[in-house]
């Protein structure tokens, strides 16, 4: 009778092959041909024997021949025999598995993620099954980064190391935890599906049991969740598993997570050069640079673009610059088949899109709204407004986002997303929303700025005549219950409003809208000193209101501009804006406006010196504000008239109208308005050469100002105390009136009171003969103050005025 291992021998002999020739040709491990003609092995899979009768060259008669000796069972047992052997558990074919793709050549960075991975399967005696699990966005470098790890453990795992891709996010369907326990189970030799068990305990008992006593590294690339990697993890301490997924699988247990980040752009322009070569990178060092950034220092970007110049070695790289950084075409530029970055991202969405979780499909409905506005983050709230949704709505649409890497958050209800990835939601929703939904998402973003803009400046002006030019708010906004909420919320947003003004003035459906914003933002900008920010806004908003014939939002808008200027030092256009303003106001027959120009224009002039124009203007404020019975503005007027009859040594006239000033402010339950005048009164009297007086009214408005938490004019408070102790002879606490204003400007990021804080520190210092120290905080001084170039050259005098001793 036939048996399978004579008649494979026999027609392997007439071929004249050896095993290891046979198994070469038939793609079969040469111990696999060794097994089968000795007998140990004689149930193998029909496709191994369709394979052995193609490499052997067999006729159809004689594979069918070897398929029915393959599949004949043991002959009955005769009577007396001894009872027929129970069946035989599946065959195991022991050959060593080394299935890791090969690393990439060009691999860079991520030395800090190496070490920390290469730590968790270094272990030479392990306790526990070692677990590490590497996500983040696709392109991110996620395989490139597991491949390259699991090749530099791998002599820790003698016993193989295996490769499995979960196909998570495509392409294809995702492979289901039985079909990867399967596949497991033929590297790890059990090659016959006959046999397998087909329940998915059943077989992730067997793969344990596989792997009981041995040491392998399994790689399980591209898994969308943690429920197909759970029935793949080792039952006991000897072998280890590195995952890799688009979203993060904190619920694994066990897992040392590595959550990465694109490259560092010293890493993708090394990356660059390694691919596109090193001479001509370095040649044009900043267009490489560039790269960096248009690619969002992806991996993935970066290589494809690096390819790219690689096959075009006459290409200067600036020219590729060009290419990428028009929006439209970037994705293109980086791959259009299933290897490129639109794909990769799409990949993601789709398995969103297509989820039967419903909170997975509004995620993937919401990424084309989340990639509209041109900001550098999002809030939770921001997001509810763009959306259409409630707050909690949009938080856990954005935390969905941030699972698959979509979205990230590296602080508490801020999201960022990625450019590349905001690129391809502009995109999608070019291709799903219309524009007038595109245009409506925006303008409610707009819409919520304008509303907290305003609640700022209520909080901040309650009297101010720019109030009742507020809209209604369009839909129901945040709470915001005192001045501290609503100035930490625009701090945050600040950068985000900049950029969304300048992206709806661009825009037909959407510049109509930027005006009541940019009027609204003078609350803020004024008690955060955001006076370059201010300028920029209301530069915008000035012209889109005389453009639209929004007359008195433009007169506002025209007076507002003084104000940066004048706090900027930059005088001459202050008094321009103004004298443009008035007549403006005049136009209109508005009086609040023309009474608050009088009282711009009287002290822009008594910054310039020009005392008694500024006086008139003064009385003019005075006359115009009485008329319509604006107290806010008369106080205003009262304070102005101070400050000149003191600049003119009137300082009994200067005491009265200061005295009615403050009274005015007292009366009218608003402490801001009451610290602030108190704190531009003691700087008069400061100015003056009245210390005590300007102390005493300082020490008043800090105190107010401390209640209010408004640690920027406190800061201007304690620069004035450090001014009046020192002309009074007490270096020891001007230094440290300085020293705790300077804490409370870098605190709160304004940059000009640090500067000029730095400048007083820098007279106290010389004043005490510390000429080093006084020369290295004018130096600082003159770093900082960049951007009030007025200020800065006062820094810059006092060095040339204190050369350094030689």
């Amino acid at each position: 009778m036939d048996t399978l291992a004579g008649l494979l021998r026999e027609y392997r002999v007439a071929a004249g092959l050896t095993q290891a020739g046979l198994a070469e040709k038939a793609g079969l491990s040469e111990q696999a041909i060794s097994l089968l003609e000795r007998g140990t092995r004689r149930r193998p899979r029909i496709d191994t024997i369709e394979a052995l009768g193609v490499a052997l060259e067999l006729g159809a008669d004689e594979v069918e021949r070897l398929l029915n000796v393959a599949k004949a069972p043991r002959a009955a047992g005769v009577a007396g025999a001894a009872p027929a052997a129970p069946p035989t558990p599946p065959e195991v074919v022991r050959v060593l598995p080394r299935q890791l793709p090969p690393t990439l050549s060009d691999f860079a960075g991520r030395a800090g993620e190496v070490a920390e991975l290469v730590k968790v399967f270094r272990s030479a005696r392990p306790e526990k099954v070692q677990l590490a699990a590497v996500t983040g966005m696709g392109g991110v470098g996620k395989t490139a980064l597991a491949v390259h790890v699991a090749h530099l453990v791998g002599d820790s795992f003698p016993d193989g190391q295996l490769y499995l891709d979960l196909r998570g996010y495509g392409p294809g369907n995702a492979l289901s935890p039985v079909d990867a326990l399967s596949q497991l189970l033929r590297s790890l030799g059990i090659d016959d599906d006959r046999s397998l068990p087909s329940g998915i305990n059943e077989l992730a008992g067997l793969y344990r049991s596989r792997l009981a006593g041995q040491r392998v590294l399994i790689l399980l690339d591209n898994a969308n969740s943690a429920s197909q990697v759970l029935p793949l993890l080792p039952g006991v301490p000897g072998s280890a598993v590195l995952a890799t997924s688009r979203r993060a699988l904190t619920t694994l247990p066990g897992f040392r997570h590595i959550a990465l980040a694109p490259l560092s752009e010293e890493d993708s322009v090394e990356l660059l050069a390694t691919i596109a070569g090193r001479q001509r990178v370095t040649a044009e060092d900043a267009a490489a640079r560039s790269i960096a950034q248009l690619t969002g220092r992806l991996p993935l970007a970066v290589r494809l673009i690096g390819a790219r110049l690689a096959a075009r070695p006459s290409w200067p790289i600036e020219h590729m610059v060009r290419q990428l950084k028009d929006e439209h075409r970037r994705l293109d530029e980086f791959g259009t088949g299933e290897s490129g970055v639109r794909a990769n991202i799409a990949g993601t969405a789709e398995f969103l899109a297509h989820s039967n979780q419903s909170l997975d499909r509004k995620a993937a409905s919401a990424l084309g709204l989340l990639g509209l506005p041109d900001g550098t983050d999002l809030s939770a709230l921001t997001a509810a407004h763009l959306l259409d949704v409630s707050e909690n709505e949009a938080e856990q649409i954005l935390e969905r986002l941030v699972d698959l890497n979509l979205l990230s958050s590296g602080v508490p209800g801020r999201y960022r997303m990625h450019d590349l990835i905001r690129t391809y939601a502009r995109e999608r929703a070019a291709q799903t929303l219309s524009e007038g939904a595109r245009t409506d998402a925006l303008a409610r973003v707009l819409q919520h700025y304008t509303a907290v803009a305003w609640r700022s400046q209520q909080l901040t002006h309650p009297e101010s005549r720019r109030l009742a030019l507020a809209s209604p708010p369009a839909r129901p906004g945040t709470a915001l219950p005192d001045l501290p909420t609503a100035v930490t919320f625009l701090d945050r947003e600040r950068a985000n409003i900049l950029a969304l003004v300048q992206q709806a003035s661009a825009s037909e459906g959407l510049r109509g809208l930027v005006p009541e914003l940019a009027i609204a933002f003078f609350g803020y900008a004024e008690v955060r000193s955001r006076w370059i920010e201010m300028r920029t806004i209301d530069r915008i908003a000035r012209d889109i209101a005389g453009d639209l014939g929004y007359d008195r939002l433009a007169a506002w808008l025209e007076h507002d501009l003084a104000i940066p200027d004048a706090e900027g030092g930059d005088l001459e256009p202050a008094l321009e804006h103004l004298r443009a303003a008035l007549p403006m106001f005049q136009a209109i027959d508005d009086l609040p406006g023309q009474a608050r120009s009088c009282t711009s224009l009287s002290y822009v002039l008594e910054l310039m010196n020009r005392l008694d124009e500024a006086l008139e203007w003064a009385e003019e404020a005075l006359a115009l504000s009485l008329r319509i019975g604006d107290q806010t503005v008369v106080g205003i007027s009262h304070l102005a008239l101070g400050r000149l009859h003191s600049r003119r040594g009137e300082y009994e006239l200067a005491r009265e109208s200061f005295d009615l000033s403050l009274v005015l402010a007292e009366k009218s339950g608003n402490p801001r308005s009451l610290a602030k005048r108190l704190q531009i009164a003691g700087q008069a009297y400061m100015e003056a050469g009245h210390h005590l007086a300007a102390m005493e009214m300082e020490r008043k408005s800090f105190d107010i100002f401390a209640q209010l938490e408004d640690g920027n004019a406190q800061a201007e408070c304690l620069q004035h105390l450090a001014t009046s102790y020192l002309a009074l002879g007490d270096p020891v606490a001007a230094a440290t009136e300085a020293e705790a204003g300077l804490k409370l400007a870098r605190a709160f990021g304004n940059q000009q009171r640090e500067g000029l804080l730095l400048i007083e520190l820098g007279r106290i210092r010389a004043a005490t003969g510390e000429l080093a120290a006084a020369t290295t905080a004018w130096r600082r001084a003159a770093t900082t103050l960049q951007d009030f170039p007025n200020d800065a050259a006062i820094a810059q005098e006092l060095l040339t005025e204190h050369p350094p001793k030689t």
